[in-house]
């Protein structure tokens, strides 16, 4: 795992590109499969999200179904226009309501993000066996890293490394459909309604990164 993020980094770092003045394109709604993984290969979580490109809200569900020793139980429903959040226990009927501190997350390229290069994964001369994706790269000063983002010529997301001095992590999309296709998961739980904003600790920065490390 550490040699195939040090060669992505070093492919990063060493694409021939010329792309400075492109901007970031933005994601469409979509429904689908996410895997986050630290760079020892622990698997922080899998599970199924919606997201909403134009209310800039995203649900994620980490399935219970396929746990691991090292996985996570979420259910994230995140308001990133209002820079609120919410962590969800359905089972118990309860839930949390945070503010955000940092809005960056793996399902659409920060606008301040640059191009480094577009890339084919897979083969270029054989049909049907590459992907074109675009290399986005950027800085997360708030806690001191930065990340690279592989998104598809469509602006689709596949894949996001995250790297900190503290906790390294890649976020993988699969299966995704260019819809929402259940709009409720996107609304706040009537359980949740009235919930105070908790405050937040010095020193804690809230983010849906966060939540993982």
């Amino acid at each position: 795992m550490y040699a195939a993020a040090a060669l992505f980094v070093f492919m990063c770092l060493t694409a021939t590109t010329n792309a400075d003045h492109h901007q970031p394109c933005h994601s469409p709604n979509m429904t689908g499969l996410m895997t986050v993984m630290s760079l020892k290969g622990e698997v922080k979580a899998h599970g199924a999200f919606t997201y909403d490109s134009m209310g800039k809200k995203l649900r994620f569900r980490s399935n219970e179904s396929q746990p691991t020793n090292t996985s996570l139980g979420l259910d994230l429903l995140m308001f990133f226009e209002e820079g609120i959040f919410y962590e969800i226990d359905s089972k118990n009927q309860s839930c949390e309501k945070k503010k955000l501190q940092m809005a960056l997350h793996p399902l659409d390229i920060p606008d301040d993000a640059k191009l480094f290069s577009t890339v084919t994964s897979g083969s270029a001369s054989i049909e049907g066996e590459g992907l074109k994706i675009n290399i986005w790269t950027g800085s997360m000063p708030q806690i001191k890293g930065y990340y690279s983002m592989s998104v598809t010529m469509g602006c689709l997301p596949v894949t996001t490394f995250y790297f900190t001095e503290t906790t390294p992590m890649i976020f993988s999309n699969m299966e995704v459909e260019l819809e929402i296709k259940d709009p409720d998961l996107l609304v706040v739980p009537s359980f949740c309604h009235g919930q105070p904003v908790e405050d937040t600790p010095e020193g804690t920065i809230n983010s849906f990164l966060n939540e993982f490390m």
